[in-house]
């Protein structure tokens, strides 16, 4: 066939074998896209009592309203565009208005057809649905990255996640995922029937998959049986669900329904409760953050909650540890906090044994040895070494390359600690003074690794001040606070010799940060770590000084951002804010005129 198309190549179509698994074909990455019709969320209900309440709000309304129940995928949204028949694009939901193009690594996908089984297909149809890895291709995946010494997934969602957003499609490829149709967006030249269920009828006859246990509901019995059903299989099932889906049936009843928010009113979805587990408390460790903070962690012996092997709990801080009272030694019930985050629930005090002792928090470092201090009237403890110690340097150079401040592509966490741990990095400036060879004689780092590492390193000069403010990683100082700065003083030298008071001149930037920034700026190391990135050619264009209007309705109102906004970023809010007169604070105070909630504020 690639020699066919070679010596014809008028007669390459899009869903040609040669173009479904990528080869050297490169994916769209960054490339966003807006949908034509937004991709709402669902509200979510966690009791029968609020499933009677959704049923009844429903029918108050609309008497004769029918009822469908689903599985609740736990993937990541996914919206594909045919036309004529035709896959042509792929995105993810992003934000609800605006999602990443993955369409060519959708095209590796077996689940989806690149062409739908019709022979008078509607002329644009936007196919909703989910995008999953199955628990057989996760647990596979697992096993090859701890044979090969890489870095294993948490679970099957995140797993998908990172395979659909790489950058070769064949690497996607190799991972397995499939899609479950659910929904649809915009569409031309298809008449929308009269029922969810023959849409997915629809579906199931152009070949796209769809939730295998999806059923129409007679009553509210029915739907509280169809929960407490799939809770008790939901373990033996092929895919992860976290919960089921209801939805009104008929088209008629979902449109005079509409909307509230950014979530329909004719669906809702029922959440399963946190699984919990016992297992044993095997060790309490301490971990070193970038700051310096000392964090508790409850090392477990593995067991299984909701198909993730957990191993490790964090315990936050000291008086935690002493608020559950959590021993080596304990039986402990653990669950997955969001169906995600590990976390010890209790202890059962009649399982522990007799010689248990309360946890003490180190008084030194484990890493450095340095003195550990507690300020007062805080609740962590941190590590006084500075970048002496090894793993707050280590933490604050992964800090410094993270997408959010100098955005390094492709220098991950393990060589930045490699690199440290072989006494190669004590400082941000010390990234850029490695030559190729440095690079190359890294365990697992071929040379193309290495040129692009320093290709990387390279396009990570060209930044913006509000990044280069944010990578430095003052305490207290995130990506919110460093656009504030940058904004406010538009040049490094300004900041840099700015007081405590005229920082807290500044909206948004409370005593504490104040200090923080001022004694950061003070210190000669961090003025000489600053020198050094300069000289290595970090650079960024000039702060223009905003055009802010006068007259505006916002002109010296104070505004907070809270929640995922529907058509913009809160940074782009916030920008937005200040050309149009305003300010924006990160907390509700007195000095609050509006409050600017999106969703899952």
């Amino acid at each position: 066939l690639k020699a066919i198309e070679a010596e014809y190549p008028e007669l390459i179509t899009k869903n040609s074998p040669t173009q479904k698994v990528g080869g050297s074909a490169q994916r769209t990455a960054g490339i966003l896209v807006r949908h034509d019709v937004p991709m709402l969320s669902l509200q979510d209900v966690f009791s029968e009592a609020e499933i009677r309440e959704f049923v009844a709000g429903i029918r108050a309304h609309f008497p004769a309203a029918e009822f469908v129940v689903e599985e609740k995928i736990d993937g990541l949204s996914l919206a594909l565009r045919y036309e004529n028949g035709v896959l042509v694009r792929a995105a993810t939901r992003g934000d609800g208005a605006t999602g990443e193009d993955v369409t060519a690594n959708v095209r590796t996908i077996r689940a989806i057809p690149l062409r739908l089984l019709d022979t008078a297909p509607p002329a644009v149809i936007d196919i909703r649905g989910e995008i999953y890895m199955p628990k057989a291709a996760f647990a596979a995946l697992n096993a090859a990255a701890e044979r090969d010494g890489g870095k294993t997934f948490a679970n099957p969602r995140n797993a998908a996640a990172g395979s659909l957003r790489q950058l070769d499609p064949a690497i996607t490829a190799s991972r397995k995922l499939s899609f479950f149709a659910y929904g649809l967006g915009a569409h031309d030249g298809y008449a929308l029937p009269a029922t969810y269920s023959d849409l997915l009828a629809q579906y199931r006859a152009w070949g796209v998959p769809v939730c295998p246990l999806q059923r129409a509901l007679d009553s509210v019995a029915a739907a509280v049986a169809y929960m407490a059903d799939l809770g008790e299989k939901r373990h033996a099932l092929p895919y992860e669900i976290d919960g089921v889906v209801y939805k009104a049936d008929y088209y008629a009843d979902q449109q005079a329904a509409g909307f509230v928010s950014r979530a329909p009113r004719w669906a809702v979805a029922w959440k399963f409760p946190a699984v919990e587990k016992t297992t044993l408390v095997e060790a309490i460790d301490v971990q070193v953050g970038r700051t310096g903070a000392i964090t508790p962690v409850a090392r477990l012996r593995p067991v299984e909650v909701g198909g993730v092997t957990v191993t490790n709990a964090t315990l936050h801080n000291a008086d935690e540890v002493a608020r559950k009272d959590v021993r080596v030694g304990d039986t402990v019930f653990v669950r997955r906090a969001g169906d995600v985050i590990p976390e010890i629930v209790k202890t059962v005090l009649e399982a522990r044994p007799a010689e248990s002792l309360p946890f003490a928090m180190p008084t030194h470092c484990p890493d450095c040895g340095s003195e550990i201090i507690r300020p007062e009237g805080e609740a962590v403890a941190r590590c006084s070494g500075g970048l002496h110690c090894r793993a707050q340097r280590a933490q604050a150079l992964i800090h410094f390359a993270s997408r959010k401040a100098l955005d390094i592509q492709g220098l991950g966490d393990k060589l930045i600690e490699q690199l440290v741990r072989d006494d190669r990095l004590h400082s941000p400036a010390d990234l850029f003074a490695l030559t190729l060879e440095d690079w190359a004689a890294l365990p697992r780092m071929a040379e193309k690794s290495a040129q692009n590492i320093l290709a990387a390193l390279e396009a990570a000069k060209s930044t913006t001040l509000a990044r280069f403010i944010y990578a430095l990683g003052i305490r207290e100082v995130g990506n919110v606070s460093a656009e504030l700065l940058a904004r406010h003083y538009r040049e490094l030298p300004a900041l840099m010799a700015a007081s405590e008071e005229d920082l807290q001149a500044i909206d948004g930037i409370g005593p504490v940060m104040a200090q923080y920034i001022r004694h950061f700026f003070l210190d000669d190391a961090n003025r000489a770590v600053i020198a050094a990135l300069q000289a290595a050619g970090i650079h960024w264009p000039v702060v223009e000084a905003p055009v802010i209007a006068t007259d505006s309705p916002l002109a010296g109102k104070t505004v907070v951002i809270t929640g995922n906004l529907p058509t913009m970023s809160r940074d782009e809010a916030a920008a937005h804010i200040a050309r149009l007169g305003g300010k924006t604070s990160s907390a509700v105070s007195k000095k609050t005129d509006y409050l600017l909630a999106g969703d899952k504020a």
